[in-house]
């Protein structure tokens, strides 16, 4: 299925139901009086954030969406049936903006999450409700008001607790293979992925944390060269960024200046992720002789000066991927529990 994570929906609200005009009219009564009913409310919109969906594909040919309209008002002050509310289902992380006036209308970032977007129309009044002792035969009705009508702009930001990034071919896609149950494609060419992939990684019955595979950054991304530029945004949305390194590209290009030339894209996309908690991931190191894979590795850590933590793999053999995975989790769950506590 093609990843989609922006989409235009058209939504509709239902209108209130009209008020009824109508008088009592029985053999033996002959002034029953008014007996004209209300209508019914409009059914309202919802989005409801649904776990088990990871894309706004389905929104591809169904843009439009409008809930029931309340019914009339009877006679014999039978009041309309209030129109049943709709629920679209979208994907968890999804951002709602109106279109009009660019307001962010709400965050679904929890499962089932609720929000209102379509508010339905006010049921009309019935000739009843105007009865008074100067006014016994009235015969006004009040209309129900529209629902509101909106045009929403749905954009998707995955959530994950680790992304992974790094230039095309690095290796990511192999890694979140080797360490979860997703299974995106792999190949030896450039930008094999074309969309995010998301994995859960299960290191216990217990204990498990989500992790995203974002397609591979070239230099100029933030400015729309390559794939990445427009998926650079799911990445704001984790905790823990793990760039990934080829020690020895094919190209022979320095694994040191690819480092810096993702840093500085990530730099200029948004301050806040360039400060974000980066891990570097050291891949491919099984196609190194074992004299010459440590001298490598620690050349590179220190070239760069880099003082986060530092891990050596090969995602394709499986090696060091278990001290990883391992290290990833007890920073997550110390994350965790500190949110916990200030909470």
């Amino acid at each position: 299925m093609k990843f989609v994570d922006e989409v235009t929906l058209d939504v509709k609200a239902g209108d209130g139901g009209n008020g009824c005009v109508s008088f009592r009219r029985e053999k033996y009564i002959p002034l029953g009086g008014p007996d004209g009913g209300d209508g019914g409310d409009g059914g309202s919109i919802f989005l409801v954030a649904d776990s088990g969906m990871n894309t706004l594909a389905d929104f591809r040919y169904e843009r439009r969406f409008a809930a029931q309209r309340g019914e009339n008002g009877r006679g014999r002050n039978c009041t309309g049936k209030k129109g049943d509310d709709l629920d679209v289902r979208v994907p968890v992380g999804t951002l709602v903006h109106d279109e009009e006036t660019g307001e962010l209308m709400g965050d679904l970032v929890e499962p089932e999450q609720r929000l209102l977007v379509g508010r339905g129309g006010f049921h009309g009044i019935g000739n009843m409700r105007y009865k008074s002792s100067t006014n016994r035969a009235p015969r006004q009705s009040k209309p129900g008001t529209p629902g509101e009508h909106r045009v929403l702009q749905l954009e998707l930001k995955l959530l994950a607790d680790v992304g992974l990034l790094g230039k095309p071919n690095a290796g990511k896609s192999t890694l979140i293979r080797a360490i979860s149950a997703a299974r995106p494609k792999v190949a030896d060419y450039p930008f094999t992925t074309l969309y995010p992939n998301l994995g859960v990684v299960r290191v216990e019955s217990h204990r498990s944390f989500v992790v995203a595979d974002i397609p591979g950054l070239i230099e100029g991304a933030a400015e729309g060269a390559g794939l990445g530029v427009q998926f650079l945004k799911h990445l704001s949305r984790t905790g823990l960024l793990l760039h990934l390194v080829d020690v020895a590209p094919p190209d022979g290009s320095d694994p040191v200046d690819d480092v810096k030339t993702i840093v500085h894209e990530l730099e200029k996309f948004s301050a806040e992720l360039g400060d974000r908690e980066r891990w570097l991931v050291l891949n491919k190191t099984d196609l190194l002789p074992a004299a010459e894979r440590e001298q490598r590795c620690r050349d590179i850590a220190q070239r760069l000066d880099w003082q986060a933590p530092v891990f050596e793999t090969a995602a394709v053999s499986g090696q060091g991927t278990q001290a990883l995975v391992y290290a990833i989790m007890e920073y997550i769950e110390h994350r965790r529990t500190a949110a916990a506590e200030t909470s």
